[in-house]
């Protein structure tokens, strides 16, 4: 035994080893026996004794024996190695490995060192250099052992079979054969241990036991189909089973100052049978132009070619580098576009053109680093250029606007940007959505520190594949690895069918690999002395071969010290002349051009061969290199990594000197990448000029086995998720992908940890047991995610409930995720962090984040450390410069302070400490902010723009500009007179006298234009005693400069209390430059204390730029509040009152179907409604049976006015049409009352309206009817007005409603009877005043909480974070369906949404979530066979997906039949999720259990942004919760912005006051009035505002409508201001005349605004912008510039569709100098596109052209009122034929028949071909049916639509005109030839959404003159006179106009081409008849100038006023 041994310790280690050995010997007997033939994947595993052997061929690898020559131990040798302890052999050597690395610790195990030491005693070396090589690996400690080792090397060889190199396996072969013809037995063959059978058995052991040293062996039962090994590669294990071996062939040789390993380059193999290259020319048309100068795909691509372009298989290539595994990603790239194309090059490969849809996909391509990412951008870019495919670059040094995003389709990426993107819920989801392709190359980075980030966006990715079942291709590419089958795994590669591994074989050039290790300890001056030396060889000795090199080293500097060392070392060894160039024939031109360079050592190294090439070169030098290299002037380049990423610049030979480099994140030097080394290998051989490459790398002893077993793949790649398990965690929580600890676990499984802990327990924790027992690993996965969530709840970034595994996101641990702030990090913020902070207390913490953790401070630095801290450290330092905080913060302010730092660590470290900081400070910002910590905030904030901008706070603002330092130092000398404000108010020339520098003053001015300020202007209103809203208005005060500002500047607005500086509220704003001269308005609500703040400031401030900043102090010096409101009504605990109250039989009948006693609230307001006439006031929330209440009044009404009329207001439609649906039926019959809807949609006629018990209808109808009350008798007869939903009265549409209920009280006081007013509400807060108005009195007050329900409701507010609307929505989805599962898991559920689009991204989401569940159809609750019949009769696609998960849409633009199967569906339960608009809160009364309200904003187009939904909406929806007939309580769910929780929280419960909106459009109403007689003076104006609500709003809150004197005479003074504006604004519009006497009366133009509801402002609009000969372009615009179209929704995007549109419509929008955006410009390409009848680009807009004609009518009727007020003829006429185009959504150059039904435009030759005779509409009508028929059938119309030609042909309106003149009257008979086509006089008009009835207007006036004398408007509607119509209709004939020649034009205002005139005198007594048609009257000469009458003095003949009094025109 040697010295020092432990017997113990070899017996144990030499007994474990003998029992692997037994169970191999068990295992080749079982083999024996079955004879098992199974192959590993691989082809090629096998067992080798030795760790390298010296020779070796591949068919030696498969020549194996039988089973009669299988070799085993007999039982003499087991016991002589037993009992032999003192043997120098294998297993004694082996022993003392294990000994040395137990005791004195070692980076190699003992099976990697007993190599070492195998290699070095089987070497030829002689005994001093063994002995030097021994103290090397094993060092000064164990000397003893060396020395054995040194005097037994004999025995030690003889027993590893050295004396004959029998260590090989040909000599191990020979040595077999021989032993078997001498006749020995089986036991005998030591060496012949298995057979390959039964290698592939003990593999398949060898996975499911250790061997030796504990790590698992590599091996599978299956052989794939594409594993492309000439041997076993990266495949071969050693002898002991730890590791896999070296390649054949390699050798090891040991010199003075290193030894080299050598590993030959692979041999290319022979092609296969059959085998045959892809030719580029038998490609597809798609693919041939992006492969130009290519003829075939390499040898790897043929063989990948067909999964990678023909099928969608995710993909792991694993090849050499430089096989070219980008073409293959070129080739998945083409497979996506292909996808994407039309025609599919798959269908159709010869196409000559292929359209791409671009905007559909999206491509990823993540590369390992930013230099990488460069060149795969231009690579890529350049060869799908001819596509039109974009390819852009997104990484931390490339930014990229959404715009951008938005028109690329690949993105070219890091890891880490990567990770960044796809984390944030708030980010662009959009682009996350899109992707169909992630290329991850270099994807063996696994088993690198940045491994973690990777899983992390595969597993997140399949994630979001199987969540949204859309289909995203992974393709990985990567250098070989060894256990490439866990990696397709992890890839959700199939093995089958996309794994791919090609050995090294399949290099283009085969590369010949060696490493040196130098001897000496690693670091020191001997090393690093070794190491030049090594290199120094490496060179001279390919230089000598006549092959350039390149050494690439680590640093800038080292590229200069490493070309003058090897020139020093030449010049001393007389090489030189191996460097020598000057006889290149090219060699004086590249002289002339290096001598133009300004690098002196690049100019001196050049005249010696050598060269440098490294980033900090300027980009001209590093060019001269890289061209002087190529062409073979420089024979040796020094260069740094950058050159292998960044340029493809291969060598004969690259050499590696030395593989330490400084790496700041861990503040020290590391080892080289693996990766770099791959990249660097793969530079190595140009396939024109060698045969062979080859690639040195020099590194240190201890480092060699390191690199030797990475770069050949001797060891499988590990996971490294653990170290980053936590923050990762924490992003998947923050996402929402995760929510509890189950989601965790399954999110785990994901992951490459998982499928290795799987494979390779030991090495994460786990034994073999474990694995066995568990093999999902379930509960080692639960125990890593417990931990983790231990950790993050304990740092407060998580809140979790251990009890029920729920895992909730909070702000601290999503700011960490947004900016990958680690969590150890956040722990350290939060003890540091306070409200108030300095910027050296910022800084200090800063620099104790964790991510500068690991920078060491060394000695060498403390004194450059010491003297920035004296010159360029501003802020205090807390720690000095030894500590690692300390170093930090030094570092962090010389980076600020620009400061020279000269040592290279440390400029690594600067670089590293300030791309950090930026980030963590913005996360240390919005820490603050969330914590509402003004003064931190402001702190904060300045730090993060110093950081980005390089200047101190403190400097001058100006500083940030290239302003001269000497003029910076100049104004910050002069810090008073050279403040913002202060400059800014100077000139140039005063400028210019600042700085003593005259010619500067301009530029400073310039620079003081371009700072980017605004000016704030704050107006502030008390809602109660206790909220506030703030308006704010932000106007830019600056100068747009796109070099300066680029697409947007940001601000961060907040608003914090002057005392406790508590940020009360905050956004953040973006200023573009298209909105740079507007003002952006901004509403919100802040708390307020009692008692109140003396002030507030409001602040706004520039995210990027220093001192741009505006503050505004907002004093309460002279604020009222509001008085403290009521409390409200309680319910009182009363017996249920029996229906037998009501006292009369037929009213107990109708309630007794569906009740027997009123509920608790009916029984308690039941006295007041039904037994007295008070006007009553009942607030209680929504479900609670208010509509019982409207019942009870109107029963009242009926039974003490019998002949009165009841008027129900509802505020929408929908509402209207449910009321009407369910009165007509359940009350109206059973009382025998008539009920009639008066809605835009339905407008009855005056007969009806006269008949009728119950008028239903919305305010805005009502207000319409009730303004000539005087003339309408129905209205005076109402004795009973319900209002529902008064609380709207704060509303837009409010001061509608608040004119009607003063209107009907001004009425009833006027006519001396009573009408109720019976209002309808939720709870609001100030009931009290809403009662006062009323004129309740006493008892008529009911005002119940919103707890007062029959159906208790619990409500949940839930907040979310963002600044971004869709991203906040999109992180609702999850959320909204775990609300369902949790909530209701079977009971019907409503989520409302703001908007259509929403409905459909919702149910999207939720059905994707369904599909991850056990049952995806759990929200279906019917039968396929009973669904599928109804689904193939939906229109809606959308809808027909959704519905067959058991999800329906609800929303306004779904066709009606969709609709109502939604609604059947889901009352029946036969679907249980409803995603809705908030329409249907109000439309259709469907409860459910739950409700969701999936966020509270809506877009607002005014605004251009999202504006917050009125409170009285959410309560509406709110109330849909709950079922009474089912349910004892009901959920609701409110998903709001998280700064707007509080808010919510506030007004729910306490109810929200109504104020009055009536002062902002006080005008149009005033108009109205004094149209109809009510106002006759201002006085009477102001008499009549004391009826209002306004009135006594104004006094109870005078602050909130701006009353500054709130003394009751400064209260009537700023009303009576306000009626003067409102009146001075309707005279400018030329509404109303004020006379000198002060009375006030109304004009015809201000009785066609009242007449026709628009507004004054449309009036003046039309008035001022009229033309003469107005052609049909101008009409519309006219039409089109009305302000009834300001409401109209423009939509976010919208503006890009409206460009598009604009593009293809006859009339282009750009011509109205209107921006894209305006809803004034939609409405123009809406009707444009309605009348060209083209198909819309996105459903919203059908909706949106619905609203558009609704309005259009009555305008296009009133433009032609006020152009005839105005006398013009012509623009008159073209207005007629705007109206009749927009009813028939036809244009008038279509032809006369293209109206008809089954026409097109230009059907006119139609006719002409098959009729000749029938010229005109009228010749039509006047065939018989017959004939009619036949024109249809030759037509070849369709069945029905022949039959529906037919009858509108027939049915044309042919009139017969007869026109009497008289002195002063036109008499115009109508008589009507043919029978109408509808009996309601309805017009056929199937375009148009609404009915219309024909009408006619007759206009009189002369076309010479283009004067028009008369109008009138008549209907069909008059006598009858046998089968015809005839209708009579006078004309008054203005005295000025008799004797004058005038032409009558009779035009139907719906059908075009049946107009006539008749020629007449005026004044002269005549008839004249006319039957003739003109087809086109009037004329048009659109090459005449317009003139406008606004502008120009022309005559007009005017109309004698009150012509408009007698006309037929009118509302229905």
């Amino acid at each position: 035994m040697e010295k020092g041994g432990n017997p113990g310790a070899v017996m144990s280690s030499l007994e474990a080893f003998l029992s692997s050995l037994e169970r191999m010997r068990t295992t080749l007997a079982e083999a024996r026996e079955q004879q098992s033939t199974t192959e590993t994947y691989g082809r090629g595993i096998y067992f080798d004794d030795s760790a390298s052997s010296d020779e070796f061929n591949d068919d030696e690898a498969f020549d194996v024996a039988t089973d009669k020559e299988d070799d085993s131990w007999t039982d003499q040798e087991d016991d002589h190695h037993r009992t032999n302890e003192n043997s120098y052999d294998l297993f004694h050597l082996m022993q003392q490995c294990t000994k040395y690395v137990s005791e004195r610790g070692s980076s190699l195990d003992p099976s990697e060192l007993c190599d070492n030491l195998t290699m070095l005693i089987t070497s030829d070396t002689e005994t001093e250099e063994l002995q030097s090589a021994l103290v090397d690996v094993l060092g000064y400690e164990d000397l003893d052992w060396i020395s054995e080792i040194v005097l037994h090397k004999a025995e030690f060889a003889a027993s590893l079979g050295n004396s004959d190199n029998s260590h090989t396996p040909a000599s191990r072969k020979k040595r077999n054969k021989s032993q078997k013809e001498a006749g020995a037995s089986d036991g005998d063959l030591y060496d012949r241990l298995l057979s390959k059978q039964d290698i592939a058995r003990q593999l398949d052991e060898n996975s499911r036991r250790p061997l030796t040293s504990g790590t698992r062996l590599i091996g599978a039962a299956e052989q794939y189909p594409h594993i492309y090994q000439t041997h076993a590669a990266g495949n071969t294990l050693n002898a002991y089973g730890s590791k896999y071996a070296l390649p054949s062939g390699s050798t090891r040789e040991e010199f003075k100052e290193y030894e080299e390993i050598t590993v030959p380059a692979s041999r290319s193999t022979k092609r296969f049978p059959g085998e045959k290259p892809v030719l580029i020319s038998e490609l597809d048309n798609l693919c041939q132009p992006t492969f130009p100068g290519y003829t075939s795909l390499n040898r790897m691509q043929s063989f990948v070619y067909p999964v990678a372009y023909k099928t969608n298989e995710n993909m792991l290539i694993c090849a050499p580098t430089g096989a070219g595994k980008t073409d293959v990603a070129m080739l998945t790239v083409l497979q996506t576009i292909a996808h994407h194309s039309s025609p599919s090059p798959l269908e159709a490969p010869r196409a000559e053109r292929y359209d791409i849809a671009r905007d559909d996909f999206k491509i990823v391509y993540v590369a390992p680093m930013k230099a990488l990412a460069a060149e795969i951008v231009q690579k890529l870019g350049k060869r799908l250029a001819w596509l039109g495919i974009e390819v852009r670059e997104l990484t931390g040094d490339m930014q990229l606007t959404k715009a951008e995003i938005q028109r690329t389709q690949i993105i070219v990426t890091t890891p880490e940007k990567w990770d960044v993107v796809t984390r944030k819920s708030t980010g662009d989801t959009g682009l996350a959505q899109k992707v169909r392709l992630l290329i991850i190359d270099e994807v063996h980075l696994l088993h690198d520190d940045r491994g973690g980030v990777i899983e992390t966006i595969v597993a997140r990715t399949q994630r979001q594949v199987e969540a949204s079942q859309s289909m995203i291709r992974i393709v990985g590419l990567s250098a070989t690895l060894p256990n490439y089958v866990d990696v397709a795994e992890f890839l959700k590669v199939n093995p089958y069918q996309g794994l791919f591994y090609f050995d090294q074989s399949f290099r283009p050039v085969p590369l010949e690999q060696h490493f040196l290790g130098v001897k000496g300890k690693a670091g020191s001056r001997l090393s690093q002395g070794h190491i030049e030396r090594a290199t120094y060889e490496k060179v001279i000795e390919l230089v000598q071969q006549d092959k350039q090199v390149m050494v690439f080293v680590h640093a800038r500097k080292e590229t200069v010290k490493t070309g003058q060392m090897l020139r020093e070392m030449a010049m001393a060894d007389g090489y030189t002349d191996l460097f020598d160039i000057s006889q290149h024939p090219r060699y004086d031109l590249a002289r002339r051009d290096i001598s133009k360079s300004k690098n002196r050592e690049m100019k001196e190294l050049f005249g010696y061969g050598i060269g440098i090439h490294h980033a900090g070169m300027l980009r001209s030098d590093r060019n001269i290199s890289e061209r002087l290299f190529g062409e073979g002037m420089i024979k040796v380049l020094c260069c740094t990594a950058t050159l292998a990423w960044g340029v493809n610049l291969p060598a004969a030979a690259v050499v590696i000197k030395g593989t330490q480099l400084y790496d700041p994140k861990k503040g020290g030097f590391t080892d080289l990448g693996i990766l770099d080394v791959l990249q660097i290998f793969g530079r190595a051989g140009r396939p024109q000029f060698e045969q062979e490459g080859k690639g040195y790398i020099v590194t240190s002893q201890d480092k060699l086995s390191h690199y030797v077993s990475a770069i050949t793949q001797q060891h499988p790649i590990e996971s490294r998720l653990t170290e980053k398990l936590v923050d990762n965690l924490n992003a998947e929580i923050s996402l929402g992908t995760v929510t509890n600890i189950d989601e965790a676990v399954s999110w785990l499984s994901y992951t490459y940890l998982y499928v290795r802990m799987k494979k390779n327990p030991l090495v994460y924790g786990m034994s073999r047991e474990e694995v066995a027992d568990d093999p999902l690993l379930g509960s080692k996965r639960r125990e890593l995610i417990i931990w983790a969530a231990r950790k993050l709840h304990k740092t407060q970034m998580i809140i979790f409930d251990e009890h029920t595994g729920i895992l909730i996101p909070k702000d601290l641990g999503r700011v960490a995720s947004n900016y990958y702030i680690l969590h150890t990090s956040i722990e350290t913020f939060n003890q540091l962090m306070k409200p108030n902070m300095t910027e050296a207390d910022v800084l200090a913490m800063l620099s104790m984040s964790d991510e500068f953790a690991q920078m060491k401070s060394r000695d060498t630095e403390s004194k450059e450390l010491t003297q920035l801290v004296e010159s360029a450290a501003p802020c205090d330092v807390k720690g000095t410069p030894d500590t690692t905080y300390g170093k930090a913060n030094i570092l962090l302010q010389s980076y600020i302070s620009r400061a020279n730092v000269e040592d290279f660590a440390l400029v690594s470290d600067t670089n590293y400490v300030s791309q950090n900081a930026g980030r963590i400070a913005r996360a240390l910002f919005e820490i603050a902010l969330n914590r509402r910590w003004g003064p931190a905030a402001d702190v904060l904030l300045s730090v993060c723009k110093s950081i980005e901008k390089r200047t101190w706070s403190f400097q001058h603002p100006l500083s940030q500009f290239n302003l001269p330092a000497a003029l910076v130092h100049k104004l910050e000398a002069r810090s008073a007179a050279s403040a913002i404000e202060e400059m800014k108010l100077m000139d140039a020339d005063e400028l210019g006298d600042l700085v003593h520098h005259n010619r500067m003053g301009k530029t400073i001015a310039n620079y003081l234009n371009r700072l980017p300020m605004v000016t704030l202007d704050v107006q502030i209103a008390p809602l109660t005693r206790n909220v506030l809203r703030v308006h704010l208005e932000i106007t830019p005060d600056f100068r747009w400069d796109n070099q300066t500002h680029g697409s947007v500047e940001p601000f961060w607005l907040w608003v914090e209390e002057s005392d406790s500086t508590e940020i009360l509220y905050s956004d953040y704003l973006l200023l573009s430059k298209r909105k740079i001269h507007e003002a952006h308005k901004l509403d919100f609500t802040i708390p307020i204390s009692d008692p109140l703040p003396s002030q507030i400031y409001v602040r706004a401030v520039s995210d990027r730029w220093l001192g741009a900043e505006s503050v505004v102090p907002v004093s309460f010096q002279h604020l009222i509040l509001p008085e403290m409101n009521p409390p409200q009504t309680d319910l009182l605990d009363l017996q249920p009152l029996p229906i037998t109250a009501l006292h009369d039989d037929a009213l107990e009948s109708i309630c007794a179907k569906r009740f027997t006693h009123f509920n608790p609230v009916q029984t308690q307001i039941f006295h007041t409604l039904y037994n007295t006439d008070n006007n009553v006031f009942v607030g209680a929330p929504t479900g609670s049976g208010k509509t019982i209440a409207a019942e009870l009044s109107m029963w009242r009404a009926f039974r003490e006015r019998p002949n009165s009329k009841v008027v129900y207001i509802a505020p929408m439609k929908a509402l209207v049409r449910e009321r009407v649906k369910d009165w007509s039926t359940r009350l109206m019959k059973p009382m025998n009352r008539k009920l009639v809807e008066l809605t835009g949609d339905n407008t009855p006629d005056i007969r009806t309206m006269r008949n009728a018990d119950v008028i239903i209808t919305t305010p805005e109808k009502w207000d319409g009817i009730s303004r000539s009350w005087q003339s309408r008798d129905y209205v005076k007869q109402v004795s009973l007005v319900i209002i529902d939903e008064i609380h709207l009265l704060g509303s837009d549409r409010g001061p509608i409603l608040e004119i009607i209920v003063s209107r009907m009280k001004y009425i009833a006081a006027q006519r001396d009877l009573s009408v109720r007013v019976v209002g309808l509400s939720t709870a609001v807060a100030n009931a009290q005043d809403l009662a006062d108005w009323l004129g309740i009195r006493g008892e008529g007050l009911f005002n119940f909480r919103h707890s007062v329900r029959p159906v208790p409701l619990e409500i949940y507010i839930d907040g979310f974070p963002g600044r971004n609307y869709c991203p906040r929505m999109a992180s609702m989805n999850k959320p909204t369906f775990n609300a369902i599962k949790t909530h209701s898991p079977t009971q019907p559920v409503i989520v409302f949404v703001s908007s259509r689009r929403q409905t459909r991204l919702t149910a999207q989401d939720l059905i994707a979530f369904c599909g991850s569940e056990d049952n995806p159809r759990r929200f279906l609750h019917m039968p396929d066979d009973e669904m599928d019949p109804l689904l193939q009769n939906v229109q809606d696609s959308s809808l027909k997906l959704s519905l067959s998960f058991g999800i329906g849409l609800h929303h306004a633009g779904l066709p009606e039949k969709d609709r109502r199967l939604v609604e059947e569906l889901f009352v029946n339960n036969k679907i249980q999720v409803l995603v809705a608009t908030s329409t249907l809160a109000w439309g259709v009364n469907f409860p459910a259990h739950l409700v969701i309200v999936k966020g509270t904003e809506y877009y607002d187009s005014k605004i251009e942004g999202y504006k917050d939904m009125d409170l009285t909406d959410v309560l509406q929806m709110l109330g849909r919760a709950g079922r009474p007939q089912f349910d004892t309580s009901g959920v609701a769910r409110i998903f709001v912005q998280d700064t707007k929780k509080s808010f919510y929280k506030h007004f729910l419960h306490s109810g929200f006051p109504v104020e009055s909106s009536l002062h902002k459009v006080l005008d149009d109403h005033l108009g109205a009035e004094i149209a109809s007689g009510t106002i006759a003076s201002a006085q009477d104006a102001l008499d009549y505002l004391t009826w209002t609500y306004l009135f006594r709003r104004v006094h109870q809150n005078p602050t909130y409508y701006g009353v500054e004197d709130v003394s009751e005479e400064g209260v009537s003074r700023f009303l009576t201001e306000r009626i003067e504006d409102s009146l001075q604004a309707l005279e400018t519009s030329g509404c109303i005349n004020r006379e000198p006497d002060g009375s006030i009366t109304s004009t015809s133009l201000g009785k066609i605004q009242s007449w026709y509801y628009i507004s004054h402002k449309t009036v003046r609009h039309i008035v001022s912008q009229v033309t003469e000969n107005a052609s049909f372009e101008d009409c519309l615009k006219l039409l089109c510039g009305a302000t009834e179209y300001d409401e109209l929704p423009v939509r976010h995007n919208e503006d890009l569709v409206n460009k598009e549109l604009s593009q293809n419509l006859p009339f282009k929008a750009e011509k109205m100098n209107l921006p894209m955006w305006d809803p004034h410009v939609k409405a123009f390409l809406l009707l444009q596109a309605h009348m060209s009848r083209v198909d819309l680009p996105i459903t919203d807009y059908l909706t949106d052209t619905i609203s558009v004609l609704d309005q259009s009518i009555r305008v296009i009727q009133a433009c032609i009122d006020i152009v005839a007020e105005l006398g013009c003829l012509s623009t008159t006429l073209m207005f007629t034929k705007v109206l009749q185009s927009i009813k028939q959504a036809r244009w008038p150059e279509d032809g006369a028949f293209a109206f008809l039904p089954g026409m097109r435009p230009d059907c006119d030759t139609d006719f002409t071909r098959l009729t000749p005779a029938v010229r005109s509409l009228k010749e039509l009508a006047d065939l018989p049916v017959s004939k009619l028929q036949k024109i249809a059938q030759s037509l070849r119309l369709p069945r029905n639509t022949q039959l529906d030609f037919v009858k509108v042909s027939s049915s044309l309106p042919i009139l017969s005109v007869q026109v009497g003149a008289e002195l002063d009257t036109l008499r115009i008979t109508l008589t009507r030839q043919t029978p109408l086509y509808h009996p309601k006089q309805q017009a056929y008009t199937p375009k148009f959404p609404k009915i219309q009835t024909e009408g006619v207007f007759i206009i009189c006036g002369d076309p010479n003159r283009d004067e028009l004398y008369s109008l009138k408007r008549v209907s069909m509607l008059s006598k009858e006179k046998g089968p015809s119509r005839m209708t009579q209709a006078k004309l008054s004939i203005p005295a000025e106009c008799r004797g004058l020649h005038s032409t009558v034009y009779v035009i139907s205002d719906a059908y075009p081409g049946v107009d006539s005139e008749v020629s007449i005198e005026l004044g002269q007594p005549a008839i004249k008849t006319i039957e003739v048609w003109s087809l086109n009257p009037g004329r048009e000469d659109p090459g005449r100038e317009s003139v406008s009458f606004a502008s120009e003095g022309v005559r007009i003949r005017r109309v004698k006023a009150g012509f408009l009094s007698a006309s037929n025109i009118c509302l229905w």
